[in-house]
């Protein structure tokens, strides 16, 4: 009776562990278009160098529900931010060392979900508080300071997360004491340049690696409190994900420094500005052979 006890274990082992390789890698992302377009590389990637299936979930929606999704096992991976990860999910206060904001999210992540946080790609994709390039020039604005001054006031277009994130909307007022006029207008992510180049509003809280940067007349207002911490994006994976696909950590880690700043504006406007299809985008990029 318990050798026919340790056989059916031994059988219910190896069937589970045969499910395991089985499922599909779960892939997931945010709702804005560098997140799909990372989510689509890692798929891609992924499919590529580990020849298993992988499944999209990408366009989950803001952090909280992606990070929720992650540590509830709903997907495997998803491509995040360091300066998000403290301050969003974690609700650490703000560190300007991107060497220690790393360290602190690593430690917390695997300490609290056991997720972990691979190394970075290469780029930051800090907050940009962009103005309208005209405006720059006749006022001789080159940094938030420089902003400040300006009495009059700024009409403020924002994303919603930005009006709740502990290094959003009120401290960056409260650093520079910038004067707001009006109500912020909160919008969609995508909408923010439309509403900027139509004068809805005169400076809008973007990202360093939008796509539109590198082709609009705009400027962006140089942070010189250095009141955002740094946002390196970088994979962060179930540990559990990782110990049962082998290989997997190394081939995430070997997309370490693979997407400069620049590298990450053009893919972003490939989408948003030419509206090419994602898959196409990503494909390009890995065929390119800079992964």
């Amino acid at each position: 009776m318990a050798g026919t006890k340790i056989v059916a274990g031994l059988i219910a082992l190896a069937l589970g562990c045969g499910c395991s390789r089985s499922r599909p890698i779960v892939v997931g992302s945010k709702n804005f278009t560098e997140q799909l377009v990372l989510g689509e590389i890692l798929a891609q990637y992924l499919e590529r160098r580990l020849g298993q299936r992988v499944e999209r979930k990408l366009n989950l929606g803001g952090t909280l529900v992606a990070h929720q999704a992650l540590v509830n096992g709903e997907i495997d991976l998803y491509p995040e931010y360091t300066g998000t990860a403290l301050t969003a999910v974690l609700k650490l206060p703000l560190l300007p060392d991107r060497a220690r904001v790393l360290d602190q999210v690593r430690s917390e992540y695997g300490k609290r979900w056991r997720l972990e946080w691979m190394a970075p790609f290469g780029f930051d994709n800090s907050f940009a508080m962009v103005i309208h390039g005209d405006e720059a020039r006749r006022s001789n604005l080159h940094t938030l300071s420089d902003a400040a001054r300006q009495e009059t006031g700024w009409v403020m277009g924002v994303g919603y997360e930005f009006l709740q994130r502990p290094d959003g909307l009120a401290g960056l007022v409260k650093t520079y004491g910038l004067a707001i006029k009006g109500q912020v207008m909160t919008m969609d992510l995508g909408l923010l340049y439309r509403a900027l180049d139509q004068r809805q509003v005169d400076m809008i809280a973007a990202s360093a690696t939008d796509g539109m940067l590198s082709v609009l007349d705009v400027t962006v207002l140089q942070d010189d409190k250095h009141y955002f911490p740094p946002y390196e994006a970088a994979a962060v994976v179930r540990t559990d994900s990782l110990a049962s696909r082998p290989g997997m950590r190394d081939a995430l880690q070997a997309l370490a420094g693979k997407l400069t700043d620049r590298t990450m504006q053009k893919l972003n406007y490939e989408v948003d500005g030419r509206h090419r299809p994602l898959a196409e985008v990503a494909r390009e990029f890995l065929n390119s052979g800079r992964e």
